[in-house]
């Protein structure tokens, strides 16, 4: 049987490196399921694969899109369903890595059946976050479906309104849309999670972005800055610059929010994946016992 190896884990934690021994060792490519390097504009910001470690391993949905496109985890869960038709011709084991939680749930189960918002709902959940702001809406989240308010990014003012609009439109909670059965998929599915001790990452995550300040973040968020508004930029690292160049924080306070911002993403990345039962973690240096594990499905 065709086998899928999913490599994930919080961002910084060390998954390119693994992610580019396993594609060596298999003679593979890579399928990013990061869904922001899939933009051409963002490479600094979201750590994209360098020119040398794309030329390690073929890259599928690096730099394929524009800030400008619409794009969405059902759309990635066709095309990426579409391409392994085509992988699985050429080896029956086949390599899937990122940390965007939705990306890799379309892959592995199916994106859900989510009931399409009605306008006058919609029109309500806009008034409402005008007149009372993205605090008090998350505040009625957490309320309403204080699962999901632990995991969705509370300063996505987008992901919070349309779990909210789930919630008023069907009287149920978003969590239990995202619950349902998941789709049976044609090949076994491995999946790695890695892990390190928590100052350990933190640690790590400091350090990446000061090395993306100093590889030129910055110039990368004015050259992008005229698209403040799409969703592609409603991410951690442009929105906190964003603010410094509207004066309203100084360089360092921008830096240290981004800081704190992936900080706490990585908690929530943590949280979605330890859900997952069939995740085995490691921790990024146990590379010996990952391919052991990889292999004992062979």
């Amino acid at each position: 049987m065709n086998k899928l190896i999913v490599v994930t884990g919080p961002t910084a934690v060390g998954k390119t490196a693994l992610t580019l021994e396993i594609a060596k060792h298999y003679g593979i490519p890579v399928i990013n399921a990061d869904s922001r390097q899939i933009y051409k504009e963002l490479k600094i910001g979201t750590a994209a694969p360098t020119t040398e470690q794309m030329q390690l391993a073929h890259h599928y949905f690096v730099g394929t899109k524009s800030i400008i496109d619409y794009y969405n985890a059902s759309m990635y869960e066709q095309e990426v369903i579409h391409l392994l038709d085509t992988l699985f011709v050429d080896s029956p084991i086949q390599l899937l890595a990122g940390g965007s939680m939705m990306y890799v749930d379309a892959v592995c189960n199916g994106i859900d059946d989510i009931p399409t918002i009605r306008e006058d709902v919609r029109n309500e959940m806009k008034r409402r976050f005008q007149e009372e702001g993205l605090e008090a809406l998350c505040e009625d989240l957490r309320r309403l479906d204080p699962e999901h308010y632990e995991v969705v990014d509370r300063q996505n003012y987008r992901r919070v309104i349309h779990a909210l609009e789930i919630c008023y439109q069907t009287g149920r909670t978003y969590t239990s849309f995202r619950t349902r059965s998941q789709k049976e998929r044609p090949f076994k599915i491995i999946k790695i999670g890695l892990n390190r001790d928590r100052q350990e990452l933190y640690d790590r995550i400091n350090k990446r972005v000061d090395d993306m300040m100093s590889d030129g973040l910055l110039d990368e968020a004015i050259q992008v800055k005229p698209h403040r508004d799409v969703n592609a930029l409603n991410t951690v690292g442009y929105k906190e610059l964003f603010e410094y160049l509207d004066g309203c924080w100084s360089l360092e306070e921008a830096v240290e929010r981004i800081k704190g911002n992936t900080r706490r993403y990585a908690r929530k990345q943590l949280t979605w994946f330890k859900r997952d039962k069939q995740i085995c973690w490691f921790h990024p240096d146990q590379k010996d016992e990952i391919m052991k594990y990889i292999s004992a499905y062979e």
